[in-house]
């Protein structure tokens, strides 16, 4: 009898560590998915208030209540745009996101774009510098770029 009760403990062991290589293996997946979380391949942000220099943001945008709007007389201060989910509202056109597509740090836009006379579809390309900073990134010019600045109001 004794016997019997000795060949029984080290199977709940095994049970038991077995349970443990289990619970071991679930906190290895969740945390390798925490860190793949920080990522740089985490979709960008490009909602916001866009200007070609941050430091005159007041003078290419004005606020009215919750609404942002482009600023009469703006032209001599830079160029600005306003993204709001599928809405892009620039000073002679609004356009509507028709698709996206995140190319590591730059995502890639077609939209649908109308001014006061005519409509067509537009292919953007915006690069994230960092959470505040854009690039303007034209096709088959890769050394142009231009930069615009998250204005926060």
């Amino acid at each position: 009898m004794l016997e019997i009760v000795a060949r029984s403990r080290p199977q709940a062991g095994a049970g038991q560590t077995c349970l443990r290589y289990r619970r071991l293996g679930l906190a290895l997946a969740v945390g390798l998915l925490m860190l793949g979380a920080g990522s740089p391949a985490r979709a960008a942000d490009i909602d916001g208030v866009w200007a070609s220099d941050k430091k005159v943001c007041d003078k290419i945008f004005t606020r009215k209540g919750k609404q942002i709007s482009l600023a009469r007389g703006s032209d001599p201060y830079g160029r600005g745009f306003i993204i709001e989910g599928n809405a892009i509202r620039g000073k002679i056109a609004n356009c509507k996101i028709k698709s996206r597509k995140q190319t590591g740090n730059t995502v890639y836009l077609i939209a649908s774009c109308a001014t006061d006379v005519m409509l067509s579809d537009v292919e953007l390309g915006l690069k994230m510098i960092d959470d505040n900073t854009i690039a303007r990134v034209f096709a088959g010019l890769p050394d142009q770029e231009t930069p615009y600045y998250r204005c926060s109001f």
